[in-house]
C-alpha cells in the first residue's frame, strides 16, 4: 500500500484564530514541568541548560504516553483502526507544524530526526545539485558544527570551498562583509538564526533579501530560533528552515525541515526504502509525492505526536507575555552576573535570545560547572559545538546559562550565589 499524501498545495487551511490565552504566569508554567520539582544534591533544581535540550511539560509527556497506550501502529500502510489513528495523529502533527511556522503547504514540512539530519539532507540533495568545483558555500563564524560539517563534507567532495562571514568582538555578524562575500561563485548561504553559544540573533529576513538579490538560496538553522522567536518562514524569505523538537519542549528524535516546494520537488530522495516509493521493480523505482519522498522507512511517529503536543502547548500560552518574560530573565541575569567580581560576559550583541555565556576569572569552565552542580544549578560548559567561534574569540570554552519559559528569577539568583561559592573556592 502506498503512502497517503498529506494536505498539499496553497489551498491548505489558513492558520485559525486561537482563543485568547490567559496572561503568562511563569510560576504556573513551571508547575507544568514535573522534572523541575525535584532537588539535586539536596538543593532545588535550577535548570539553565535549555539550549542543549529543553524540559517537557506534562501535556507532551501525556500525549506520547497516550499514543503508545492507545494508538500505536505503523502509519500509511494499514487498513485497521489503530493504523488509521496513528496516521491521523502523525499527519495531524505535520499540519500543526505547518501552521506554527507559517508554511503554506503541509507537503513542505518534512519530519527528520532533528536539525542535524535536516541540514545533512539539504547538503546531500540540494547542495549536491548546485555545488561544483570552484564554487563557494557561505557560512558564518557563529555556526554550530551541525551547520559546518555537512557543508565541509560537500565542499571536499565537490572541490568547492567554504567562505566564512566574520563577527565582531561582541559576537555580531558583520553584514557589510556578508554582502561583500556574496560573490558570483556563491551557490548557497547557510546560517543560524540564533547562536547557540552566544545567543546572538541574526537579522535573517534582511540577510535572505540580500542573498536573493544575488540569486543565492538561504538555509537557516532554526534550532535555537524557534524556542525564542516567533517564526514565519514565508515572512523570513528563506529557502529552507530546520529545527528540532527537543529544543522547543517536545521529544528528542524528531525534527523538521521546511523547504520551498519548488526546491523539494527538484531534489532527489536522500534515503531509499519503504514509504518513499510509489512502485518498485528491479528495473526502476518511482518515487512518492512530497513529503513522503524524503521520509523513508517507519517514521518517528511518537516523536511527531509529541512535537504536535508541544506546538499545541506553546500556542495555548500568551506568547507575547512569554517572550517578554524571557527577555526580562535575560536582562536580569545579565545584570546580576555583571556584578560578580572577575566575571566576563562572552557575547554582548544588542540583539540576543535565551543565552548568557561567561568566564569567571581563571577558573576553568568545567570546574565552574561542577561546583554549580553541587548547588543544584545545571549549566553547560565547553565549546558548545562551536569551536571555530571559540577560536575567533580567543578562548577554549565558556560557561553557558540558557533559558526556558519555565525559568524564574530565583534560578538566576541561585546561579549568582553559586558563582560566589566558586570564587571563594578558587580565590
Amino acid at each position: 500500500m502506498t503512502a497517503t499524501p498529506a494536505a498539499t498545495g496553497p489551498a491548505a487551511a489558513p492558520r485559525p484564530a486561537a482563543p485568547a490565552a490567559a496572561a503568562f504566569d511563569p510560576v504556573k508554567v513551571r508547575a507544568e514541568f514535573p522534572i523541575l520539582r525535584q532537588e539535586i544534591r539536596g538543593k532545588p533544581l535550577a535548570f539553565l541548560d535549555s539550549a542543549a535540550s529543553s524540559q517537557k511539560p506534562r501535556a507532551v509527556i501525556d500525549a506520547v504516553s497516550r499514543y503508545y497506550e492507545r494508538d500505536h501502529a505503523n502509519v500509511h500502510r494499514g487498513v485497521h483502526l489503530l493504523s488509521e489513528r496513528a496516521t491521523a495523529a502523525y499527519e495531524g502533527a505535520r499540519e500543526k507544524v505547518r501552521r506554527f511556522i507559517g508554511a503554506g503547504d503541509a507537503a513542505e514540512v518534512l519530519f527528520t530526526r532533528g536539525t542535524t539530519e535536516a541540514l545533512n539532507l539539504v547538503a546531500q540533495t540540494f547542495g549536491r545539485q548546485r555545488v561544483r568545483a570552484g564554487d563557494e558555500i557561505l557560512l558564518t563564524t557563529l555556526e554550530h558544527h551541525s551547520n559546518i560539517v555537512p557543508w565541509q563534507m560537500l565542499a571536499e567532495e565537490r572541490g568547492a570551498r567554504l567562505v566564512v562571514v566574520p563577527v565582531d568582538d561582541r559576537g555580531v555578524l558583520l553584514l557589510a562583509e556578508l554582502e561583500r562575500l556574496l560573490g558570483p561563485r556563491t551557490r548557497l548561504l547557510a546560517l543560524t538564526q540564533v547562536s547557540n553559544a552566544l545567543g546572538t540573533v541574526n537579522p535573517v529576513k534582511e540577510i535572505c533579501a540580500l542573498a536573493h538579490r544575488k540569486g543565492v538560496p538561504v538555509v537557516v538553522d532554526g534550532a535555537q530560533g524557534i524556542p525564542h522567536l516567533p517564526v514565519d518562514v514565508r515572512d523570513l524569505g528563506c529557502d529552507f528552515y530546520a529545527f528540532s523538537g527537543h529544543k522547543m519542549y517536545g521529544p528528542t528524535g524528531i525534527g523538521v525541515l521546511w523547504g520551498k516546494r519548488e526546491h523539494l520537488e527538484a531534489m532527489p530522495p536522500w534515503q531509499g526504502g519503504g514509504d518513499m516509493i510509489l512502485s518498485v521493480t528491479f528495473e526502476k523505482t518511482t518515487y512518492n509525492a512530497l513529503p513522503h519522498k524524503f521520509e523513508a522507512g517507519t517514521p518517528p511517529i511518537a516523536g511527531a505526536v509529541g512535537l504536535g503536543a508541544a506546538v499545541d502547548w506553546l500556542q495555548g500560552l500568551d506568547l507575547a507575555g512569554a517572550l517578554a518574560h524571557e527577555h526580562d530573565l535575560l536582562r536580569y541575569g545579565t545584570e546580576l552576573l555583571s556584578r560578580v567580581p572577575g566575571l566576563r560576559l562572552v557575547g554582548t550583541a544588542p540583539e540576543k535570545a535565551g543565552v548568557i555565556s561567561f568566564l569567571l576569572g581563571d577558573v576553568h569552565p568545567h570546574d565552574v560547572g561542577t561546583v554549580l552542580d553541587r548547588e543544584g544549578v545545571a549549566v553547560r560548559t565547553g565549546h558548545h559545538c562551536a569551536q571555530p567561534l571559540m577560536i575567533r574569540l580567543g578562548i577554549p570554552a565558556t560557561v553557558r546559562a540558557s533559558l526556558g519559559l519555565y525559568n524564574l528569577r530565583s534560578d538566576l539568583e541561585a546561579l549568582a550565589a553559586g558563582l560566589e561559592k566558586v570564587r571563594r573556592m578558587f580565590a
